[in-house]
């Protein structure tokens, strides 16, 4: 009990540092503790997890089919085009190149798909296994999709 309350009065006079670091040593036992309002469903962290994995397996998608000719490489670079240091010169900047229509392809992947399985699940439950699955499998095929000794063999055209 006294260590207690010689505690309680050395922590009012902690400097700002001192009280976040004493709040981030408790902070894995307030989880431990849940919330007041736990979700009943899991659609919408289904719908978060499982359209990130959809935006990877999207831009390896499209890195293989710019491969597929200029013309398509060019359409894609020109979907980046947005994004700084795309075409230029500047030594300060770089030249990106088509990977910035390859990062915007991610982008507009995960934005439509979790947009479209939160509105299809927002009410639903999602089993842990199904979640883990699509990700798993979506994340997969897109590494495997990056390992490029493996494409050599497996020609899109």
């Amino acid at each position: 009990m006294t260590r207690q309350l010689s505690r309680q009065n050395y922590a009012g006079n902690k400097t700002v540092y001192g009280k976040f670091w004493t709040k981030l040593k408790h902070f894995p036992s307030g989880l431990a503790e849940g919330s007041e309002t736990a979700p009943s469903v899991s659609g919408p962290a289904a719908a978060a997890v499982i359209s990130a994995a959809i935006g990877c397996f999207t831009m390896m998608v499209t890195h293989h089919l710019s491969d597929t000719s200029k013309a398509t490489e060019k359409i894609v670079w020109n979907l980046g085009t947005w994004i700084p240091g795309s075409k230029t010169d500047s030594e300060l900047w770089g030249n990106i190149g088509s990977y910035t229509g390859k990062e915007t392809m991610l982008l507009v992947g995960w934005l439509i798909s979790w947009a479209i399985l939160h509105t299809l699940w927002k009410n639903k439950n999602i089993k842990s296994r199904t979640i883990f699955f699509w990700m798993f499998a979506l994340l997969v095929a897109a590494t495997a999709m990056c390992w490029h000794p493996l494409f050599p063999y497996l020609p899109l055209t």
